[in-house]
């Protein structure tokens, strides 16, 4: 009686921590209308089961994100937006980054108020404005001819929250770090960011580096791979006392498509990513370069970013190397094989960027 008293304690426990977690994913409805709505001039998917997944980092000061900046109205435009890649035989994964001010051509869509707008060329996060995840896609989808399978949402508050769900993440600082407008100070060297101080790392801009939001996307990717690496490598995915708190702060921060908005979705697509070597976890961002109308604005290097574009949706390899060690001098992104700016492409083309693997304090 007391052995079947415990088996029935622990089970309905287990069954209020799944309902309570599963309870914490918000569902995109509207996107989910807007996409099949247009499902006719969306591209197909040419791999089965490989699956290319949309991160959306809102930049909404709302709610609990009012601290970070002003609310104009509960506008928000994409901060972060990454384009993940699952290989079909779950072996590696690519994400790619698309810079915020890259010129591209936004299809006409929906806003929130149901009204439509025309088509125009604009800089890439107006589409989140414009008409929410649903315009975001479509404009991911119009510029790669990649179909993207799932979308996620996540704010900032959900950013910090699973920061402090894994104890922190260590990073290395080369200069001292400070920036009032990111609410960060840093010295120079070694240091383990707690979710407020990570959020502030891979937001600020214009106190470091060259002030530019390329050095911005650089720390978001190096940042996240060091992230990817605590999780792989304390143990968190196999201990259900630490897996919890990171997926009730994950589960919190989503907002989800309805393919994505439940815990046995999110578990299965997990399950498939846990046996991915950290070294095949690998980031980089769309080949650019300054817009030619605007240098404060980007633009796709061609027929580089095609050729990337293709890799990813035929599922072929991708090779990402670090700049220091490409031999091209190439910024995170680029071509790391070219030594020129003609095109020239090469059977096997390399990227600059970084991987999970890669120890940024060494060296």
């Amino acid at each position: 009686m007391g052995a079947a008293l415990v088996v029935l304690v622990a089970a309905g426990a287990g069954w209020w921590l799944y309902r309570k977690l599963n309870g914490n994913i918000r569902t995109d409805t509207a996107a989910e209308a807007e996409l099949r709505a247009y499902e006719r001039e969306r591209p197909t998917a040419l791999v089965t089961d490989a699956q290319n997944i949309l991160l959306i980092g809102s930049d909404s000061r709302a709610g609990d994100n009012r601290k970070y900046g002003r609310d104009d109205g509960g506008r928000q435009r994409s901060d972060t937006v990454i384009l993940l890649h699952l290989a079909a035989d779950r072996k590696s994964a690519t994400a790619m980054s698309v810079p915020r001010d890259l010129m591209v051509e936004i299809p006409g869509c929906h806003g929130s108020g149901g009204k439509a707008t025309g088509a125009t060329t604009a800089q890439f996060n107006w589409a989140f404005e414009i008409g929410g995840t649903a315009c975001t896609v479509r404009t991911v989808e119009l510029m790669t001819k990649i179909r993207v399978d799932h979308h996620m949402v996540v704010d900032f508050s959900g950013f910090k929250d699973m920061v402090d769900a894994v104890d922190g993440v260590r990073i290395c600082v080369r200069e001292p770090i400070d920036d009032p407008a990111a609410h960060l100070r840093l010295a120079a060297g070694q240091h383990t960011l707690d979710g407020e101080q990570a959020l502030g790392y891979v937001r600020a801009r214009k106190s470091l580096g060259d002030g530019s939001d390329t050095e911005r996307m650089d720390r978001q990717q190096q940042f996240l791979a060091a992230l990817v690496n605590k999780v792989q490598s304390n143990g968190v995915l196999l201990n259900p006392a630490r897996l919890y708190p990171v997926l009730d702060a994950a589960t919190k921060s989503l907002t989800t498509d309805t393919g994505l908005d439940s815990l046995r979705d999110l578990y299965g697509l997990v399950r498939g990513m846990r046996n991915v070597p950290t070294d095949k976890v690998q980031f980089l961002t769309v080949p650019r370069r300054p817009y030619r109308q605007n240098a404060n604005r980007d633009e796709l290097v061609q027929p580089d970013a095609d050729q990337l574009f293709g890799q990813l949706r035929e599922d072929a390899p991708v090779t990402v190397v670090p700049a220091k060690n490409s031999g091209s001098g190439a910024a995170p992104g680029e071509r790391a094989d070219a030594t020129t700016g003609t095109a020239g492409a090469t059977p096997n083309p390399t990227y600059s960027g970084t991987n999970a693997a890669d120890d940024l304090c060494k060296g």
